[in-house]
């Protein structure tokens, strides 16, 4: 019942911007937690960022100030904005809905089939 599409993930140079689209069915939007994780080659998944019903939000330490959450509750919808991108930041970007406000993975239910994101030269 619960759908979550993520899109907006590509190739991009070094310093660009992507914007990130999670699409969400099946759940009532208010009371409900929406994570961004991403899961780089080799690496193990790691939380970017959420936004609680209310637009509260949290980032990870290494994307503050170049990544932005938000939400909008008419489309059902949460964003990553992601400005100055670097090449670390290449990875399956993937959004979860939660009922807790965290960065682990363990606090969501349900997930996306992630989106690339790529960047380079």
């Amino acid at each position: 019942q619960v759908q979550l599409v993520e899109s907006g993930g590509g190739l991009v140079q070094p310093g660009g911007s992507l914007r990130l689209s999670c699409a969400a069915s099946g759940v009532p939007f208010d009371y409900s937690v929406i994570g961004w994780f991403r899961q780089a080659p080799g690496k193990e998944r790691e939380g970017v960022s959420c936004i609680t019903s209310s637009g509260y939000t949290y980032y990870k330490g290494t994307v503050k100030g170049r990544f932005t959450i938000s939400r909008d509750n008419a489309k059902n919808t949460v964003y990553l904005q992601m400005n100055s991108l670097k090449p670390e930041d290449t990875a399956v970007y993937y959004c979860a809905l939660g009922r807790v406000y965290g960065l682990e993975q363990r606090l969501y239910d349900h997930w996306g089939q992630g989106t690339q994101v790529t960047v380079s030269s």
